[in-house]
Parts: C-alpha cells; structure tokens; sequence
C-alpha cells in the first residue's frame, strides 16, 4: 500500500478497497476542499441569524465554526489517509458490516437533500442568465438538464473531480470577492447604522451559530476518508488541519456574510433574489449567476454525490459509475423548489439541526474507535472479511448513537456539540466492559 509515484486511474475507476493510486497533491487537495465546499446553505444560514447577532457576532461564530470543522476533519480522516479507506470500510469496526449501513444512510440522505437544493439553486442561476438575455424563461428545463450535466461530471470520479475544482476555484473566489465588495459598497450605510449597533448576543445564539454553519459541514466530518484515501502521503497531522481549514473559511466567510447582510438590508432570504439585489450591473450579473451554477456543480460532485455513491455500491454492490447515475436521479425527489422559498429558512436550520443530532455522536463514536479503542492500527484483512469478528451489528456503537441522539435533541440549538461526550463514553464503557461486542475490540 502507499502511492504509486507517476500512476494514475482511470475515470470513474472508483472502489471501497484500500486506495493505492492517490491523484491528489497538497495544492490539489486544497482547492477540492475550496471548490467543493461553496455551499448555497450557508447562503441561508447567515439570513437565518439576523436579528439574533451583530456583524462581529457573525463573523466569529462563523470563523469559530470553520477551525472546529478544520480539527474535526483532520481527525476523523486520519484513518482514511493513512490506510486508503473510505467512511463505509472505516465504520465497520465500530458498528459491523450490517450496522455500518446505518451510519452510510444517515450520511447519505442529507447529501442527496443538499444535492436536490443546490442543483435547484444553480439552475435557478442560468434560467435568470437565459430570461435576461435571451427571453427564454424555463427553470423545469434548466433543473433538468442542469442535474442531468452534473450527473455526467460525476461518472468520472475523482479523475473530474480534481479536474474541475482546481480549475472552478479560481473564478469561484474572484466571484465572491467580488459579491462581497458589491454587497458592502452598496448597503454599507445601512448595515453600519444596523448591525453594528446591535447588542446582539454572546450566550446561546452565538455558539448555537457556530454550530448552524458546523452543521452544513458536519456530514463531510463524518465521511471524510472518502476524500483524505485520495490525498498523496506525506502531510502531517497540522498541516492537514490547516488545508482542511484554510480552504474553508473564504468561502463560508464570504457566503455567511453576505447572506446575512443582504438578508438584514432587504429581508429576503432567496439566494438568487439576494444576489441580484447586490448587483445593479447586468455583465457583471450574468457572470456572478453563471459563477454561482458552477459552485453547485464543483460542491454537488465533492462533497454531495461521492458518500451516498459510496453507501449504494457498499449496500447493493454496485459499480461507481452506476451508483452516481441513481444518486443523481434521487436528487429529483428531494422537491427542491420547497426548500428555497422565503418561509424556508427556519425550515432548512431545523434540517441542519436535526440531523446533526444523528451525525455527532457517529462522529464521536468513529473518533473514540479509531484513536482509544485501536490506538490508531486497524487490521485491514478484518475490514475487508465479510465472515470474521466485524460481521453482523455492533450493538455499542447503536447504544451509544441512541445516547448520544436523545442528548443532542435535548439540547437542539447545539445539537452536534451536545451529542459528542454523551455518545463517545457510552461507546468506550460498552467496548471496555460489554461482554457481546468484545470481538469488535479484535
């Protein structure tokens, strides 16, 4: 196992077993984080904080969120990066080859969700591009033919993957750089007079905002390995963390803001409508829209087509290139055009937060696995033996995911915080001292 120094894979040549080409470099895996993380969510979670937080306030709360995603992503993918396996082969020590379906699904719906919504959202970008110049009005065709492209992009696997974020992250931050400037130059008089005087909060609102913005990445924490099993050996622990986090700050910064500025100028919280509010100059509209379809490709292909691809080929045993074509028409059902309506908001942090409530105590349970419970050394031919001491359910890792769900919806406003320590001990306790799970310990 390691890399193959001047080897590369085919398209679509994707499998659950331990990578051993690995086609992404630092500056590579850098930008598929940059360009794979321009989520229209957090869009609609800075509207969603207006009223709750001044501008300072959303600022840290988003800057906070961002460095605990950079820790959590270095750690949970460690074991991804150091073996080559994905989420669903890495699961499997601590909740069994049945039991790590749970997890893969519960991974697998909000991805397929914020695919369904952001391809809404992109398509929603080129049908104003196309009424505007050319008189022809038709978001049905553009969603259509719009999802149909991204699952074309999707066949070729992490081969398209590379090639389309490393060339989509360039215009990607010259679009939002300029959003922001338009945004500030435009309302700055009234955002002056009213975010900044605002007392705002330090309490609950504040880290439970730091959490709405953890929240939208709390899925990729969870199925990291998907991504970090493609990164080239050689880069330590900290500087992983400061790529994981420094790629994903311009873009939640930028988007955050902005969402929450136009939201509190104008009191629409549609990404579209927002962002036609902040550009008065029709060239620059067009490109800024074009820019925003683009960014739901390059973040739909990373981050919201390879975990539930990766759960159906595990599940049903199917070849990559036909698990990205049903994921990509799952996407249809998820009725997208609801989740962007302005009542949606309040709609779409429920979401957030709910199912974050499932996604922490995995993600608490995965971490106590890999780093107390093995101490960093998995058996791979164990991961891989459908008949040896994994196979079946792991009841302790379902216990602690229960405990853990019952103290994150208790505390719903922190609800990924909340289910960590809860789920994480529970799980340690059952593995030291519950006699049926002892030959997970193997």
């Amino acid at each position: 196992m390691g890399t193959t120094v001047g080897v590369t894979k085919a398209p679509g040549d994707e499998s659950l077993a331990p990578q051993h080409t690995r086609i992404m470099g630092r500056p590579s895996y850098f930008l598929a984080w940059f360009g794979g993380c321009v989520s229209i969510g957090t869009f609609a979670m800075g509207s969603s904080v207006v009223g709750t937080l001044n501008l300072i306030q959303a600022t840290l709360a988003i800057a906070i969120g961002c460095f605990v995603i950079g820790i959590a992503l270095a750690i949970n993918g460690a074991a991804g990066y150091k073996y080559g396996i994905p989420f669903m082969v890495q699961a499997r020590s601590a909740f069994g080859f049945a039991g790590t379906r749970i997890p893969g699904l519960v991974r697998a719906v909000p991805a397929i969700v914020w695919y369904g919504f952001q391809s809404w959202i992109g398509a929603g970008a080129l049908n104003m591009v196309s009424a505007t110049l050319f008189g022809f009005d038709n978001l049905i065709f553009y969603f259509i033919t719009f999802q149909f492209l991204q699952i074309g992009l999707s066949v070729m696997g992490f081969q398209g993957i590379k090639w389309l974020e490393n060339i989509g992250s360039v215009f990607i931050l010259a679009s939002l750089t300029y959003m922001f400037y338009a945004t500030v130059q435009r309302y700055g008089d009234e955002l002056s007079a009213n975010l900044l005087t605002m007392e705002g909060s330090w309490g609950m609102p504040f880290w439970g905002a730091t959490m709405l913005f953890l929240g939208i990445y709390s899925t990729m924490m969870l199925n990291v390995s998907d991504y970090s099993r493609e990164h080239k050996k050689g880069t330590g622990p900290g500087l992983l963390t400061t790529i994981y986090a420094m790629s994903i700050l311009p873009c939640t910064m930028f988007m955050g803001l902005i969402g929450y500025m136009v939201s509190e100028a104008t009191g629409t919280a549609d990404p579209i409508q927002v962002f036609a509010n902040a550009v008065d100059n029709t060239p620059l509209l067009m490109t800024t829209l074009l820019f925003i379809a683009f960014a739901q490709v390059t973040t739909n292909v990373l981050n919201n087509v390879v975990p539930p691809t990766y759960v159906l080929m595990d599940v049903f045993k199917l070849k990559f290139p036909i698990a990205t074509v049903i994921v990509g028409l799952l996407a249809f059902a998820t009725f997208p055009w609801k989740l962007v309506q302005p009542e949606s908001a309040a709609g779409l942090q429920l979401f957030v937060q709910t199912y974050s409530a499932f996604l922490g105590p995995i993600f608490a349970i995965l971490v106590v696995d890999y780093y107390i419970i093995r101490r960093r050394t998995l058996d791979i031919g164990k991961l891989y033996d459908e008949t040896g001491p994994y196979q079946g359910v792991n009841y302790a890792a379902l216990i602690a995911t229960a405990v853990g769900i019952v103290s994150a919806l208790t505390f719903s406003a922190v609800s990924w915080y909340a289910s960590l320590i809860p789920a994480g001990i529970t799980y340690y306790l059952l593995m030291q001292h519950w006699g049926p799970c002892q030959r997970f310990r193997q």
